[in-house]
């Protein structure tokens, strides 16, 4: 090993997690306790006791995690034996298990995945066709419902409205049809494939011989049949996650699969993790006074590497205005006269409508925020199109991505033109695709028509050879499509601005980049797409960008910050009011111990007495969850004293070098 780890590094429960190489292995990791620093030291373990590493799977839930664990394996061993590793998250690695043995479920193996923006496609046609052009019914819900019944072993079409379970089984056969599977039959269709054929199950069992699951509190009930097919005994898997921060039931997380470890996988070793390096003893007091009223948990309490720290701080604000102010003013003046960087600072809260006054008020001051949610690389249009272009070149079969892009930009193949082949191939039980190439289809077209389906048609094949024969560089060739179909003039002329048009291209450019640094790696066009697809979900890369960060209580996980404020500490904020209806009040403290747990040194918690929703002054309640803290560590002020208390020479002097720096602004 290059000698980045040592045993001496790491405390006693961690030492415990990195020697418990074989069977079963249940890390409990509270908060900033290590976690990471830990699960990869124990794979650098691994391979130091002559595991080899491509029989190590490590398993995360985004990309982005993915590529940071086996960035810190690689510092830890040699880089060629972190990258024989497989780290990937659950639906790459589904991904692989298909592409090797999915013709043994009935489909081709050069199957299509659809992302989000293509369901929505899908379903959208599915809807005027069941329904009616007039009928008012949302894709994306449709989508969830689907989504929902997949992920809870339950068929697609089984729905409370019957229109709804026509729509959502007519999708599953459009799926079938076109070879094409969506992100949850990745993991129904691994799963299965693993349970019903015992050939494939033993393959990937022989070639995973230990198996890692980070976030463990995050899987699902089919995540969890999928890794019981995975891993066979000696049960040489580890999964690592808190209970305690299980915050996406919402989405399908089950908590009871690490709750219940044990009946899953027999006699497991449980090692507590429970040093925390990040928060103040403050501040961990007080989270674990919270958490302990949830029901049901694992017994862990987190113990302070660092002593001491400040109170915390408990305001009583009059309404949201003068709570976004007072936070904005602080920050300003802290940032002006104690030169605390804006990165420093994080604004915590549980609903996105709380963000409106907090935005208004940090650009009233002149504070530069970060607020997380900004549009993804890959919802913007012109990489929609492109991508779709791309689909359509590697698998002409694929009818939604054809269907994006038949007229964009216009070739003379209208709405009219195009709804007749879309009705030909339904008729037909074939591909829009083939049905441009049927002679009694043509006939119902106009001669101008036909012209431009077959030019289409011949750039596409003529392209599709040049992309897939490996010759040239898919970057290049992708460069002189883009031209050759007149793309990004036809997209300059929908722009506003300069800056506009700026933007659109950097995005067709920034494809044709990630196209040629794939074709250094000789990966395939469709291998590629399949990339594409899975990252179509990354993560924002918040830590990068500057400024005070504006965060939801659920994107703040795995965050952390010198000085955290937590607005909002109301009943039907926070515990939401839906909780109290689906009898999911737990979750909801889970989530504010989340929030206390990612500050470092300070803490402050508001609450008002009233707030405007749609123009009216409504009324709030307290948090039920301040009645559960202990106030041990936590100092309670009013708003209205804090603003009438009489100025001390030092806020004197504060108030008027802020006063300065706003006027140098």
């Amino acid at each position: 090993m290059s000698g980045a780890f040592s045993f001496s590094s790491l405390n006693d429960g961690q030492r415990d997690a990195v020697n418990a190489i074989d069977g079963p292995v249940l890390i409990l990791a509270g908060a900033g306790t290590g976690k990471t620093r830990t699960v990869t030291c124990r794979i650098a373990h691994m391979l130091e006791q002559g595991v080899k590493p491509e029989n190590i799977l490590a398993v995360t839930f985004t990309n982005k995690s993915a590529v940071e664990m086996r960035e810190r394996v690689c510092g830890m061993v040699s880089k060629k034996a972190g990258e024989a590793m497989t780290v990937c998250t659950f639906h790459s690695l589904c991904v692989r298990i298909l592409r090797e043995g999915i013709e043994k479920l009935g489909y081709k193996k050069n199957f299509s995945i659809y992302s989000g923006q293509d369901q929505i496609g899908m379903i959208k046609q599915l809807i005027v066709r069941k329904g009616g052009a007039d009928l008012n019914l949302d894709a994306n819900q449709v989508i969830s419902l689907i989504s929902n019944n997949k992920n809870s072993g339950i068929p697609a079409e089984y729905q409370a409205d019957e229109l709804i379970g026509d729509i959502a089984k007519a999708y599953n056969n459009e799926l079938r049809t076109q070879n094409a599977v969506d992100f949850d039959d990745l993991l129904l269709l691994a799963e299965k494939l693993l349970r019903e054929h015992e050939d494939v199950r033993e393959q990937i069992r022989k070639k995973y011989t230990h198996v890692t699951v980070d976030e463990f509190q995050d899987t699902n009930g089919l995540q969890m049949k999928l890794l019981q097919q995975l891993v066979g005994a000696p049960y040489n898997v580890c999964v690592v996650g808190d209970d305690d921060q299980s915050i996406y039931g919402w989405r399908g997380a089950d908590v009871t699969n690490i709750l219940q470890f044990e009946k899953f996988f027999p006699d497991p070793k449980v090692i507590l993790l429970e040093v925390n390096y990040r928060s103040s003893a403050a501040v961990l007091n007080t989270a674990n006074s919270l958490i302990k009223h949830n029901y049901g948990r694992r017994e862990k309490q987190l113990r302070p590497f660092k002593d001491g720290g400040q109170p915390l701080r408990l305001i009583t604000m009059p309404g949201d205005e003068e709570e976004a102010s007072f936070i904005a003013e602080e920050i300003h003046e802290r940032n002006a006269v104690e030169k605390k960087p804006w990165e420093d600072f994080a604004i915590l809260f549980r609903t996105n409508g709380q963000s409106r006054h907090l935005e208004s008020a940090m650009r009233e001051m002149k504070i530069p925020y970060r607020m997380v949610g900004a549009q993804s690389f890959f919802d913007r249009k012109e990489v929609r199109d492109c991508i779709a272009y791309l689909q359509v070149i590697a698998n002409p079969e694929s009818d939604v991505p054809l269907l994006r892009i038949l007229n964009a930009p216009p070739r003379g193949i209208g709405q009219g033109s195009t709804l007749l082949i879309t009705d030909a191939s339904r008729e037909r039980e074939c591909s829009v695709w083939e049905a441009m190439g049927v002679e009694e289809v043509r006939e119902t077209l106009s001669k101008k028509v036909r012209n431009s389906v077959d030019s289409f048609v011949e750039t596409i094949l003529s392209f599709r050879e040049r992309f897939l024969s490996g010759n040239e560089c898919m970057g290049e060739v992708f460069r002189e499509f883009i031209r050759a179909v007149e793309y990004e003039e036809w997209m300059h002329r929908q722009c506003k601005s300069e800056s506009e048009k700026q933007q659109r291209s950097e995005g067709i450019h920034d494809l044709q980049m990630d196209l040629a640094h794939a074709s250094k790696g000789n990966k395939k066009l469709q291998k590629f797409l399949d990339h594409m697809m899975l990252q179509s979900d990354r993560d924002e890369d918040i830590e990068k960008q500057k400024g005070v960060c504006m965060i939801t209580l659920h994107a703040s996980k795995g965050l952390e910050f010198p000085v955290v404020y937590l607005v909002g500490l109301e009943n039907g904020i926070l515990p939401h009011k839906r909780s109290l209806e689906e009898g999911t009040i737990d979750e909801e403290r889970r989530l504010l111990y989340v929030g206390i747990t990612r500050a470092q040194d300070e803490f402050t918690m508001s609450y008002c007495a009233w707030r405007v929703k749609y123009g009216d002054r409504v009324s709030c309640e307290p948090s039920a969850f301040l009645k559960e803290l202990s106030y041990d560590d936590i100092i309670e002020e009013d708003y209205d004293d804090i603003m009438g208390a009489e100025a001390t020479e030092e806020e004197t002097s504060s108030f008027f070098d802020s006063l300065k720096s706003i006027l140098e602004d």
